[in-house]
């Protein structure tokens, strides 16, 4: 994952969430989202 950017990291998770990809994938996303301290700068899992 560290290969992604940070704006592909969003991208894709808000795509996959969109699109109701497998649970497990977004929950991947999300949590390579956390260790990169990016919730808050996008604000995201506010909802």
């Amino acid at each position: 994952m560290d290969s992604l950017s940070n704006e592909l990291l969003i991208e894709a998770y808000s795509k996959a969430q969109q699109l109701q990809l497998d649970e497990d994938f977004i929950v991947l996303l999300k949590e390579e989202i956390n260790r990169r301290g990016l919730q808050t700068k996008y604000n995201l899992f506010s909802i």
